[in-house]
This record gives structure tokens, sequence and C-alpha cells, in this order.
């Protein structure tokens, strides 16, 4: 009863929220639905262009061009734009580290001065317009510093997530065949140290693009340097010039490559241009996270994802706020590290995980009782669906139930919030994403792919182009087309299910493809699997995510061992170190099921909602008549138990 009095429950804005909130009146949805490209071209016109479009879109699907014609540069807006503007005293990055109350303030003159040292470093070493730079670090400032330098002189920048293993990291290295990498000796994160150059090292023992190495120092422990090919951070940046011209980046030049999980083994990389990205990204800052200039603004998400690209780095600083990069864990030192990190610094607007939203109900409302967050104001998720209930926990204790939740839907390839409240006006229901941002469109379709009327449920799709777009998968085109427009043609099919009400409010389901969403991470089923067979005793490998209370869904392997091995506790210790080895620590199954075979239809094709069935212990999975062995799901019963 309790749970169906949650999902019907609705919040209206905060009078006194409203009042200021950044968008205060709900014609904008009207203006932006009758003329998208007239709304979007206002949107644009706050950013700096050293020159203007010719044309808005040029859309020829699936391929998109926004803002055509228009020169701009994303460093230049982030910084010396806002240092124009008069906030060149005014705090940046606000950098917390590892150990509670230590950290950095760079004012945007000193953000911007550090950004063109290093711009500069860059170009000594032989980067120029259109070479890809692989950057790899911790959560440090040096992180945003590179990638803000790369954007500064046209070097598209893709950052590889800091957990992720040597493998993974030869591999997005090698496919956009990176000129320098950009690392550091290593980073204390929840009281233990990762060493970033020694995963570096082994990824560079095979990646021939590669002809730099820069080490920033973080740790101060002794690591090896290739003479030649390595060099220190501080060394160069002390030699560097202090100034350094801002490239005028046609709008769709690329800004920067990021790699998401598939459905099939490799990664993709999700091409994001400079114009439209920023456009989208700068507008969703102010209006959905309503950030303003005496706000203390914290996305808490890692930079090595696609969140802290838009919503720590470039929306932010695009919009002049002050953002908070975090290089610590919730829970180190103690279980209260995020309530006293907000009090300390007086943060106002706290955009967080469903993953770790959930993590703090489990600790109850003790770590929270001893802090004062009354300096909160907005809250916000993003990264995978929040169920009602966390919802409600986070707006009831965290926000003391003044602050609204804007719960945010969107994807590394969608670049930028698509679905959100606008927190001034959206009256909220706990688990919905409610509707979508102005300007963009989206509906639900069956599995006929016909369009459902009203209120329903099915398979969330974009039915127009937006500024933010993923413009291609880089090197592979035709992947692109086959992946997101093959199915419908000039429209986006999303893989993601949603369900809408008859309000018009959506909510999204979860993927309806073979990418699990792990505390709010996106891991291919394929790339486990993949990992999985490398190991010498594995014969075959499926993965499925099933539903887990803490991380949204958790990593259930399914393994035939080759031969006579048994499967043991020692074996799965190595098919766990070769999953870590191959992706990364936050890859690793949380189960591992042998069985001596899987569920499949006659054609061949693994049946993974038996699977799933399966690994969250349910007794009645459907119709299994059309599998080639019936008898297969008993034994994976017994496997389990």
């Amino acid at each position: 009863m309790m749970a169906e009095e949650t999902e019907i429950r609705t919040y209206e804005p905060p009078e006194e929220f409203a009042r200021q909130a950044n968008v205060d009146d709900a014609s904008v949805y009207d203006e932006a639905e009758k003329d998208y490209e007239g709304f979007w071209e206002k949107r644009a016109k706050e950013l700096h262009w050293f020159k203007e479009w010719d044309q808005v879109l040029n859309w020829d699907p699936p391929e998109a061009e926004w803002f055509v014609g228009g020169k701009l540069n994303v460093a230049y807006n982030c910084l010396d734009y806002q240092v124009e503007q008069g906030r060149g005293d005014k705090t940046a990055i606000l950098w917390e580290s590892d150990e509670p109350g230590e950290g950095k303030a760079y004012t945007y003159s000193e953000l911007t001065a550090e950004v063109k040292k290093f711009a500069n470093v860059l170009k000594g070493l032989g980067v120029g317009k259109g070479d890809p730079v692989a950057i790899y670090m911790p959560m440090i400032p040096e992180l945003p510093i590179a990638m803000l330098a790369c954007a500064r002189i046209g070097a598209p920048h893709s950052v590889v997530f800091g957990a992720f293993s040597g493998d993974s990291l030869r591999d997005r290295i090698n496919d956009c065949e990176a000129k320098v990498l950009v690392t550091a000796d290593g980073g204390p994160r929840g009281g233990k140290t990762a060493y970033h150059k020694k995963n570096a090292d082994e990824a560079l023992k095979d990646t021939p693009s590669i002809d730099s190495v820069v080490v920033a120092k973080r740790v101060g422990e002794d690591v090896p340097m290739t003479e030649g090919r390595d060099h220190w951070w501080e060394d160069l940046a002390a030699e560097a010039e202090d100034e350094c011209p801002a490239e005028e980046m046609d709008s769709e030049d690329i800004l920067f490559i990021l790699y998401s999980s598939g459905s099939t083994g490799k990664p993709k990389g999700i091409v994001h241009t400079t114009g439209g990205y920023l456009t989208q990204v700068k507008a969703t800052t102010r209006w959905v996270l309503d950030v303003k200039d005496d706000d203390v603004y914290w996305c808490q998400a890692d930079i090595g994802w696609v969140t802290g690209h838009s919503y720590l780095v470039y929306g932010p600083l695009s919009n002049g706020a002050t953002t908070v990069q975090f290089e610590g864990t919730p829970s180190y030192p103690g279980p209260d590290r995020h309530w006293d990190l907000i009090e300390r610094h007086g943060v106002t607007i706290y955009y967080s995980a469903p993953t770790v939203i959930r993590a703090f109900m489990k600790q109850g409302t003790e770590p929270l009782e001893g802090h004062d967050l009354s300096s909160l104001r907005l809250l916000g998720t993003v990264g995978e669906p929040i169920n009602p209930r966390a919802w409600e926990w986070f707006h009831n204790n965290v926000g003391k139930g003044n602050c609204p939740v804007v719960d945010t839907w969107w994807q590394t390839e969608t670049g930028a919030i698509m679905i959100a409240p606008l927190p001034g006006l959206t009256k909220t229901k706990p688990g919905s994403a409610t509707r979508p941002f102005p300007g963009i469109s989206v509906d639900i379709y069956d599995e006929e792919d016909n369009p459902i009327e009203g209120a329903g449920k099915g398979n969330l799709v974009i039915t127009r182009p937006w500024p933010s777009m993923l413009r291609t998968i880089y090197k592979d085109p035709e992947r692109y087309r086959k992946t997101y427009w093959e199915r419908l043609g000039d429209k986006y099919f999303v893989e993601d299910g949603a369900e809408r009400d008859e309000d018009g409010y959506y909510t999204i389901t979860g993927r309806i493809d073979d990418v699990m969403n792990v505390s709010g991470h996106r891991i291919g089923t394929m790339e486990v699997e993949s990992a999985l067979v490398g190991h010498e005793s594995v014969a075959e490998a499926a993965v499925i995510g099933r539903n887990d209370e803490d991380k949204g869904q958790a990593i259930v392997a399914y393994v035939i061992l080759e031969g006579d091995r048994e499967g043991d506790e020692e074996l799965i210790k190595e098919l766990n170190n070769q999953v870590r080895k191959s992706i990364g620590p936050h890859a690793r199954p949380e189960e591992i099921i042998f069985t001596p075979d899987l569920p499949k239809t006659r054609s061949g094709k693994i049946m993974r909602r038996v699977l799933r069935g399966v690994a969250e212990g349910q007794e009645d999975l459907g119709d299994t008549s059309t599998l080639a062995d019936p008898s297969v799901v008993d034994d994976l019963k017994a496997a389990r138990q």
C-alpha cells in the first residue's frame, strides 16, 4: 500500500523557489514546440561566437549539423568570456581532495592562466587542431585543465575513466589514435591508492600512435619514466608560455570522443562537436539545475563519464558558476563525508546518482543528523532511473522537504539532459523524469514501431534532432547508422523502455538492449562475456544484469567450463581478476554460476530472459517451449542453489 501511495504523490515547486527560478513561465514549452529551431537559436545566442551561423540546422538523416558556419571556442566560453563578464576573481573550481578539508580553489582568472599554459605544453609536444589527446587521470584539477586546454587548441580529448584497466585504456587510445597521453602517477580514493601510471605503462606497450606522455604528480611516489617519451607536467608547465590564443572552431568541429559500452564487445567512440553541444549543455545547466551566480554547485560524477564532462566541467563553467570537484568517495573517512562537504562549502545544488542515494538510505539518517544542510536549495539525480522510495528519501531527508528534486534522463549519446523537470514550474512525481526539455521531442513506440497514443508503455524514441546529439561513432559511421537509425530512419531509437502517464510524464523503465546499468555505469554484456571467455578454462559465458536494490543492476555471469576443470572459489577469483584486468573493477560479476549448458533457442540464440529470471529467483520463467533443450532451466536452478 505504501509503495502505491509513493507512486502517485506529487510535489509542487516550493513558492519561494519558484519566485526566483531561472525559468518561471510555462509558455517556454509552447514557444519551443511552435519553432524548435528558433528556440535553440535563442539559446545559442547566449554563448560567445567569433562568427555567427548561416543556418540553424541542416538535417539529412541521420546526419545533423547545428549552427552551420558558426565559429566559437568552448574553452573561451568557459574561461576568457567569464573573465570579461567580471568573474575573474570568482571561484571557478573548488577542488576537495580525498582527505577532508584538503583542497584548492581556482578563480576564473587562475584557471584561465593554467589552461593557457597547458595548451602551450600540448602544442610543444606537437599537438595541433584535430589531433586526439587521451586523458587518464584521477579526479584532480589537472583533469579539467587538460580538457579545457585541448578545447582551446582544437584537439579532441578522449577521457578514459581512471578505474579502467590498462587493456581498456590501450583499446581506446588505439581506436582514436591519440598522439599524447595525459596521466598521473596515481591518485588516492577512499583512503587507498590507484596507480594510473602503472596501468598506463601496461597500455603503452602496444599504442603506436602515442608520441608523448605527460604525468601529473599527485601521490608523489616514484614511477618509471621512459626517457624521451614521458614528461612531468610541472616541468613542462614551468617552461610554457603564458599566452595561448583560442582557436576559432567550426560549430561542427569535434570537441571530444567518449567511449561508451555497446551491445557488442567493442566500445563505441561517441563523437560530440562544439556549438550544438555547448548550447544545450549551457541551457540545461541553467534551466534544469537552476544555476545562479551565487551558487556553490556540486555534480558528484566522475569526469571519466559524460555527466562529469557536461555537468561538472562544461555546463557550470559556461554559466560562470562555482563547480565542486571531489576526489574521494561517499564513505571515506566516514559515512557522512558528503554531508560534511556540503556543510563546509555551503553547497546549494547537489546532483547525485540513485546508486549513491540508495547507499545512504541503507546507512539510515544518523550520518545526516550531525550536519547543517540548510544551504541546499535544489537536488538532482542522474545516471539511471530512480525508484520512488529513494526519491522520497532524498527529498525528505537531504532536502528536508524544501528542495525540488530534478530527476534527469539523458545518455552519453544525447550529450545533455533530454527529459527533466524545470524546477520552478514542474509538478514532480517520485520516480518520473517528467517532461521533455523545451525544444526536445520524444515519443513512445510499440514493438511494431507504431507511436502509442496517450498513456502507455513501450520503447522511448527521440523524434527530431537536438543540438547536443552525437554526430557519429568515431571512424565507424556505418555502426552509427545501424545502431541508432536503422530501425526508424529519421528517428533516434533510444534502446530504453519508458512509460508515459495521463499527464504526459515519462518514467524510464530501463534498458531494452544488452547493456547493463551498474551503479550508473553502462557496461555491455558482450564486453564482460569476452573477458570471461579470455580465460583458458572458459568455453562459453552469458552475462545478464539482475535487479539490485543498491546498484540498480548487478552483473551475473553464467559460465560453461572447458574439459574437466571444476568450478570453485579459486576459479571465481581468477575469473573476477580476468574481468578486472580486461575492463576494470567496476565490471566484476556479483555472482558467477557454473553451468553445463545455456538456455538457447533452436536457432542458437541465448534466452537472456530465462537467465535473468533464474538469477532473480523467479519461479515462473514464462514460455520456455522455444528452447532447444527445456531441461537446461532445471540445471540452471540447481546450479544456483
